[in-house]
């Protein structure tokens, strides 16, 4: 099967009450853990690579690794650049096979985000690909992308009509309350579904997508701290809030964090039992199962999109 775009997805997601997981991806066992599990849930799947993945490992590398996962798994799947923050990194996903890209103009005014935000979507429409918005800005640090709390801000439900109006995105990415990385809250995490709702009324029909979605699941953060990792407080939004917000209008829910921790958390413990193991293979395997059994429980009780296929 070849990749597929959004469309689709979202539009069975957004009839049926669950999202999609959009994963970020970085090297070939992620790729395989993430894959693996949607093949075994039945469930569409959204790779993203963010700007950084791509300094990392290589726009064709990634590519050509995903384009293995759909022969092996034969998973309707949509390639996606997260974060894109000017038209030229888009313009090089778009053209290099990518099927859906970000467009990232939540740090630029209303009118100036407005006008790059229009730019990329008239590019990518014409090759059929589709755009992601950005409305809002959410706290944290992931990659390139860093947000102070101060700077942080919540999504105008009054601005969202006029702003899909006249960029034409495909769908919009709003801040209510998630945030990047394992972030540290003053206070209980919590989302601002009266901004979800008020939204969700003003773009009926229209999906949504939350970034800084993970959960910072305590096994992985304590496994990381038992294993000299320094993560003490570190936690992400509860799953029982992700799981109401992808019964409403949201179709896409972005996982970067918690396969971060898993992976690093699998490997510490597997160097700590093994100190004198010296083969990747050995470290990279299990760490790669945690991968698969985290997005398996993602599909199956956060996003809902289990047997979806």
């Amino acid at each position: 099967m070849p990749l597929v775009t959004t469309k689709k997805m979202f539009k069975d997601a957004y009839a049926g009450g669950y999202a999609i997981g959009a994963f970020n991806v970085n090297n070939m066992e992620i790729i395989q853990g993430i894959t693996e599990a949607a093949a075994e849930e039945k469930a569409p799947l959204i790779l993203q690579v963010s700007a950084g993945a791509r300094k990392y490992a290589n726009h064709t590398y990634l590519v050509k690794l995903v384009e293995a996962a759909l022969e092996e798994t034969d998973l309707p799947i949509a390639l996606h650049l997260d974060h894109g923050d000017s038209f030229e990194l888009c313009k090089s996903c778009i053209d290099g096979g990518f099927t859906s890209v970000m467009i990232d103009g939540s740090h630029l005014s209303f009118d100036e985000n407005i006008e790059l935000t229009r730019r990329v979507v008239d590019y990518a429409h014409e090759r059929d690909v589709v755009v992601e918005g950005e409305l809002g800005r959410l706290a944290g640090v992931e990659d390139d992308v860093n947000v102070t709390a101060e700077d942080a801000s919540y999504t105008r439900p009054d601005e969202v009509e006029e702003f899909v109006t006249r960029t034409g995105v495909d769908s919009l990415a709003i801040a209510i309350g998630t945030s990047h990385g394992a972030f540290k809250f003053k206070g209980e995490p919590t989302l601002r579904f009266d901004i979800l709702e008020e939204i969700e009324r003003r773009l009926p029909g229209f999906p949504i997508v939350l970034h800084g979605a993970s959960s910072v699941i305590p096994e992985y953060v304590e496994m990381i701290n038992q294993y000299g990792g320094r993560m003490a407080g570190a936690q992400g939004v509860p799953e029982d809030m992700l799981r109401r917000a992808a019964s409403m209008a949201v179709c896409k829910i972005n996982i970067d964090s918690d396969l971060r921790l898993a992976m690093t958390g699998t490997i510490r413990k597997s160097l700590a039992e093994d100190p004198e193991n010296f083969d990747p293979r050995k470290y990279l395997a299990p760490a790669r199962d945690a991968i698969r059994d985290i997005v398996r429980h993602k599909i199956i009780n956060v996003l809902g999109c289990d047997n979806k296929l």
